[in-house]
């Protein structure tokens, strides 16, 4: 089926593309949360700073983010939002090494979680990029929102792998 009829979005797809997009900002969701926490955890640190900047970097992507699915007329759900929220909070409780404090484990999996999540909002920004043009999509830059979330995982890239190297030294 075409995505595209004269110029606008066919019914059915702009159906698959508000789950997408909706999907998109759950997951938003849980790597602001992610990126707080991790920044919290790490304040004081070369990392801390990298993080904290970079939660307010996804905060204003996820904000272009909501405000396509308010230009297509798609609404966010909130139980999915709620479900990101709640599995952060859970990821939270798994085993990292210390019985109750943070280990470098911990920051080593939670730049994991990050890239990954940056690589997803990556392949949205490119997924849309590679959309024929439409009304409907216009006002967005989606390759420089692509470069941007490629140019965050270099980051979380360099920062994860200076956290491996800390977390997993043979003693």
């Amino acid at each position: 089926m075409r995505l595209y009829q004269r110029g606008h979005l066919r019914t059915v797809s702009r159906q698959l593309l508000g789950i997408y997009l909706s999907d998109h900002q759950a997951g938003s969701t849980l790597g602001i949360e992610l990126a707080k926490r991790s920044a919290r955890n790490n304040r004081g640190t070369e990392t801390g700073r990298a993080l904290q900047e970079l939660a307010g970097e996804i905060e204003a992507d996820r904000d272009v983010l909501e405000r396509l699915m308010r230009q297509l007329g798609v609404e966010g759900s909130r139980v999915k939002r709620a479900g990101a929220w709640a599995a952060e909070k859970v990821g939270r409780l798994k085993l990292n090494g210390h019985l109750l404090s943070y280990s470098p484990l911990s920051r080593l999996q939670e730049l994991e979680g990050l890239s990954l999540g940056i690589a997803g909002k990556q392949a949205l920004w490119e997924a849309l990029a590679n959309m024929p043009e439409s009304d409907d999509l216009r006002g967005f830059e989606f390759d420089q929102l692509a470069e941007r979330a490629r140019m965050q995982r270099e980051t979380v890239e360099s920062l994860r792998l200076t956290a491996a190297e800390e977390a997993l030294r043979p003693a």
